[in-house]
């Protein structure tokens, strides 16, 4: 052996024993970061509450997590998910399956699941979806769903003349104005067009007998507030919008999945509208503290 090679074992002993020293393998740290699931948002609070309520409910069975909240629209969550920034996040099956096939036309909870497991990239997968749902839904006050016996979307036949209202792209959209004609046989709708996502201008056009109907997401806080009457949706013609975990496979284990499955058998449309209540209100209760009060009010922490 020449004087450099030796050197340069001798060198590589002593730094080998130096690592040893300290603590040995040096990838350690890298199989410690590997443990731990990274959990996170889209950019709206009732996605941030879903994100902490999966992360508690982890860190309560000893897994190890760490959050990156907040992270913006459906296509940065989904970028920041496929590069491994993030390995879980709270999702909406309908709107999931159209991300990944924009021609889908499953619309019911069980077509959609099916194609799910098609549509996602081999590195993703999806648990099990809460009965909880946050989408499009149709709503009447109180007193015109009495005076005019309204339960279903069907029902809206019995009003001559109906006036909806909702964002200008629910006239053209599948589940809009087409679909009502199509699929419930509803014509001559009169649609006012109210840009503000069913929030105080849709509401103030219904209270006001503006409209009969309004386009209101199904967990915004004012259904609750004003007594409104969602209409149920017999023919799914409003795609389901279930929530589920949507996870890296590396990180889907046996245990993380059990724990996840559990939380999901519990979470409800009803409960997201009580949990945006609390987070919009005069209150204004953070996510972290509203998941840690349903985690605990349903025995899973």
């Amino acid at each position: 052996m020449t004087i450099s090679k030796l050197t340069t074992a001798l060198a590589v002993t002593a730094l080998g024993l130096s690592l040893a020293a300290c603590g040995g393998d040096p990838t350690e740290g890298d199989k410690a970061a590997s443990d731990t699931i990274v959990v996170g948002s889209a950019e709206f609070p009732e996605n941030a509450i879903i994100a902490e309520i999966y992360a508690q409910a982890l860190e309560a069975e000893g897994v190890k997590v760490s959050k990156k909240l907040n992270i913006g629209a459906r296509e940065a969550y989904i970028k920041a998910l496929e590069s491994g920034e993030i390995d879980l996040v709270p999702e909406y099956s309908g709107n999931l399956l159209s991300y990944y096939d924009p021609k889908t036309t499953a619309t019911s909870p069980e077509e959609i699941d099916e194609a799910l497991d098609d549509a996602l990239p081999e590195k993703l997968e999806v648990l099990d979806a809460a009965p909880a749902e946050d989408k499009d839904s149709l709503n009447v006050t109180p007193e015109l769903a009495a005076s005019e016996g309204l339960k279903t979307i069907a029902d809206l036949k019995k009003i001559d003349g109906l006036k909806l209202g909702a964002n200008p792209e629910f006239k053209t959209r599948a589940y809009g104005i087409p679909g009502l004609e199509k699929v419930y046989g509803i014509t001559g709708i009169k649609f006012t067009p109210i840009s503000d996502g069913g929030g105080p201008a849709t509401l103030k056009a219904l209270l006001d007998g503006k409209v009969d109907v309004a386009d209101i997401y199904s967990t915004t806080p004012s259904i609750v507030a004003n007594k409104l009457v969602t209409l149920e949706d017999p023919e799914n013609l409003i795609a389901s919008q279930n929530v589920l975990p949507l996870i890296t496979e590396k990180k889907a284990s046996d245990k993380v999945e059990d724990i996840l499955d559990k939380v999901s058998a519990q979470l409800t449309t009803e409960d997201l509208l009580d949990l945006n209540a609390k987070n919009q209100g005069d209150d204004k209760t953070a996510p972290d503290v509203l998941a840690k009060e349903w985690l605990t009010s349903k025995g899973l922490i």
